[in-house]
């Protein structure tokens, strides 16, 4: 199961390299992939509690943030309040 994760936090940093001038769609798109993977893994293993979830969805922000995209002006123009909210319940 940590493979698994690492494996599927390691190819979202890599992806997050390109991310900072990218559209809202690759942005989301990217997230979309990791969050579906998280899941995948969850609905295996019965992994992540609340907790280590709220944790995740901090990091995957922190990542985009750093590699200079707007979160925040993504989030408003999508009418959203996180950036993982869309995938993350599935």
């Amino acid at each position: 199961m940590l493979e698994a994760a690492d494996a599927a936090l390691d190819t979202f940093e890599d992806e997050a390299c390109s991310l900072g001038g990218a559209s809202d769609e690759r942005i989301l798109a990217a997230v979309e992939r990791v969050v579906e993977q998280l899941n995948t893994i969850d609905n295996e293993y019965g992994a992540f509690c609340t907790i280590e979830r709220e944790e995740l969805c901090e990091y995957m922000d922190q990542v985009v943030t750093e590699q200079g995209a707007d979160v925040s002006g993504l989030l408003v123009r999508h009418g959203m309040e996180e950036l993982t909210e869309r995938w993350r319940d599935r």
